[in-house]
């Protein structure tokens, strides 16, 4: 006669979503009193608010202000067993892309643990008001505020080549 069972299962760190765990012997009963089978757990993952997972290693899309990005700012991002707390440089530039040794998830069986990437977006306001607007007017003119992209600035792409190397 069928029944249950609640068993508790061990979930390794590092394992990702199709991935099984097997617990022997606690599967369906086999016929005639013969040994009972596996039980075949298959992972799901829930995706994460604000981490997207990629391999081993975590992306998080971090948005700062034109203020910020010019004179510089401390934020809290979220990680998989807390928040830490990252310095954003004066002067940051959109797309500049900061990386957390070993703040990712870790390998199966393994000590290595993935990176946490922070893509860095400067938030451009939609609507302004009027004062907001005569700050801008008057900074616009200013030398300071034209683009300089200088030889030690790396296109997204050679950011991008220079990790993967």
């Amino acid at each position: 006669m069928p029944g249950e069972e609640v068993i508790s299962i061990n979930i390794p760190a590092g394992v990702g979503e199709g991935m099984q765990v097997n617990v022997s012997g606690k599967g369906n009963a086999a016929e005639r009193g013969g040994l009972p089978g596996d039980l075949l757990i298959v992972i799901e993952e829930i995706e994460d608010q604000f981490l997207k997972r990629d391999g081993h290693n975590l992306l998080y899309d971090l948005y700062i202000s034109i203020p910020d990005a010019a004179l510089g700012t401390s934020v809290e991002i979220p990680t998989v067993d807390g928040k830490a707390k990252v310095k954003i440089d004066a002067g940051t530039q959109a797309g500049k892309v900061l990386r957390l040794k070993g703040k990712g998830l870790p390998q199966l069986n393994s000590h290595f643990k993935g990176d946490l990437l922070i893509n860095i977006n400067v938030w451009t306001p939609q609507t302004l008001t009027s004062d907001e607007k005569k700050i801008l007017e008057k900074l616009k003119t200013s030398d300071n505020f034209k683009p300089h992209p200088g030889k030690g600035d790396k296109s997204f792409f050679e950011k991008m080549k220079e990790y993967f190397n």
